[in-house]
């Protein structure tokens, strides 16, 4: 998370209105006027139908004609539970002039500002809309479009500086897309605060290529009845080109890189390499041709001998703009050793960056996970007996089917998992202590994922069946993912985490 010494002021709630008659798109079409391109919108067409639908399962009277979309719905029942008022939200935080200044120079987002620009700023298209790119955090840097637009947007506090999360404004564009980590459409009455319902937001994640966090977020904005449903497409085609040109951009550092380690590597004289600060390889001597290292958790620090997955002991050097690394020993060995008494930890506190963090006797090193990936660490670690691929792919997409997929996945975590990673079944490995660090809201539990297996265990934390490996029974037990009988529910406080519980207690976390 970004730190300033300046501090972030919070603003009183402002007079939300929705866009009025004299801006054009308010969100009162006539009874029957379809609504193309809305993806899983089932709301009533009649005006006042919809509004009372939404109302309805806003409050959490929702009947099976009320019910929108999987995502939708969890984000609002997340956000009932949190006690937002529909009616009123809260209090929107907004940066000082200082604090944004400090947040535009500090982010990616700024070197790709043009390319979203000429995306998305199109002249001539005749359709009112707010243009804005945010960060991880959902504070709004950049906000631009149609003066009148704007300023209507003002009145329900859309506007430079203001974080547009979850938390404080309710569903939307931005906020969901950042929760979730995919991209977003939140139209009219899909919005949770009542004075957002006549805007239509599509929104998309923009993440750093060479890390994989998440840099922000592009958002187009306007009136519910004139948002095109071609926008949505173009917001998540403008996040792929800025990812794009951010990686170019990578690419062209580690070309520079590449042309100081060439020149070194020939008068070293042994199997080494050269990666940049983030340890992507920038040239190889004698070694296979890795994309990637995984750094150690810390940082390297003083110490000149550092073991790395894949590698074992490593002496580095430091370079210009990288390090220099070469390994001591045989790998084998090092293998071998990475898997007695290693701990393995998923880390899904932060919604959008799961991180799979690993020490043992021989070092500790993180990686922050891609979607998939962490949602199958995930069912590895709660199924600690193991899964095959077919028992994977169902949970994973609701098929079990894909097993080509899922084999190619577990492939790719391979690379950096080494032992730890057993097959036949697929398992972490039993010499291994796994835990699972939980967030403190079951509808955070990996909230992108749509995945059969994943909604089973966010329904098993709210009934309170189980808890994910690595968290405390009220016996003094540790939990380790298998079956335990006569667990309790959890609390509020301590939901811990589930995996499956006894089979006879719920159907909701068997995979």
């Amino acid at each position: 998370m970004l730190h300033s010494p300046w501090p972030a002021r919070r603003v009183p709630a402002v007079n939300r209105r929705t866009p009025s008659t004299e801006t054009p798109g308010s969100d009162t079409p006539p009874a029957g006027t379809p609504r193309p391109g809305i993806p899983g919108d089932e709301t009533p067409t009649d005006p006042t139908d919809r509004a009372n639908s939404t109302d309805r399962a806003v409050s959490g009277r929702t009947t099976a004609a009320d019910s929108p979309r999987p995502v939708i719905g969890d984000s609002w029942e997340r956000l009932r539970r949190l006690g937002l008022d529909p009616e009123r939200g809260r209090d929107i935080t907004r940066l000082s002039t200082a604090e944004l200044e400090h947040r535009r120079q500090a982010t990616q987002l700024t070197d790709v500002l043009p390319v979203l620009r000429s995306t998305l700023l199109t002249p001539g298209t005749g359709t009112p809309l707010i243009f804005a790119v945010a960060d991880a955090e959902g504070h709004v840097l950049w906000h631009e479009g149609e003066r009148r637009l704007r300023r209507t947007a003002d009145d329900i506090g859309f506007s430079i500086g203001a974080r547009w999360a979850e938390d404080e404004v309710g569903t939307n564009g931005i906020g969901t897309a950042l929760r979730t980590g995919r991209p977003m459409r939140v139209h009219s009455a899909e919005h949770y605060l009542r004075s957002h319902r006549g805007w239509t937001c599509v929104a998309a994640p923009v993440h750093e290529p060479h890390t994989g966090r998440l840099a922000g977020v592009v958002n187009l904005s306007g009136p519910a009845r004139t948002m095109a449903p071609y926008l949505f497409q173009l917001a998540v085609t403008a996040a792929r080109l800025a990812e794009a040109e951010l990686r170019a951009r990578r690419l062209e550092d580690l070309h520079q890189l590449r042309t100081v380690a060439s020149p070194l590597l020939a008068r070293v004289g042994e199997p080494a390499m050269v990666v940049d600060s983030a340890g992507w390889t920038a040239a190889t001597m004698g070694l296979p041709p890795v994309p990637r290292l995984r750094l150690p958790a810390q940082g390297w620090g003083t110490a000149a001998v550092h073991w790395l997955p894949a590698l074992g002991e490593c002496a580095i050097e430091p370079l210009a703009g990288g390090w220099l690394v070469r390994p001591l020993g045989d790998s084998a060995p090092a293998i071998a050793e990475q898997t007695a008494g290693a701990r393995i930890r998923l880390d899904l506190r932060a919604p959008n960056r799961p991180e799979l963090q690993v020490s043992g006797a021989v070092g500790s090193w993180s990686h922050t996970l891609s979607p998939r990936h962490a949602e199958l660490l995930l069912l590895l670690a709660v199924h600690r007996e193991g899964r095959s691929a077919a028992q994977l792919a169902d949970a994973l997409f609701g098929d079990p089917a894909r097993t080509v997929t899922v084999r190619a996945e577990i492939s790719r975590l391979r690379r950096y998992l080494g032992g730890l990673l057993d097959h036949r079944p697929y398992r972490l490995s039993a010499s291994a202590e796994v835990s699972v660090a939980g967030p403190a809201d079951p509808y955070d539990l990996l909230p992108g994922s749509s995945g059969p297996g994943v909604r089973e265990l966010r329904a098993g934390l709210l009934a309170g069946t189980g808890r994910l490996p690595g968290s405390w029974l009220p016996d003094g037990r540790v939990a380790d993912g298998r079956p335990t009988a006569g667990q309790p529910a959890s609390s509020a406080a301590n939901w811990a985490s589930v995996g499956p519980a006894d089979a006879s207690a719920s159907s909701e976390t068997q995979l």
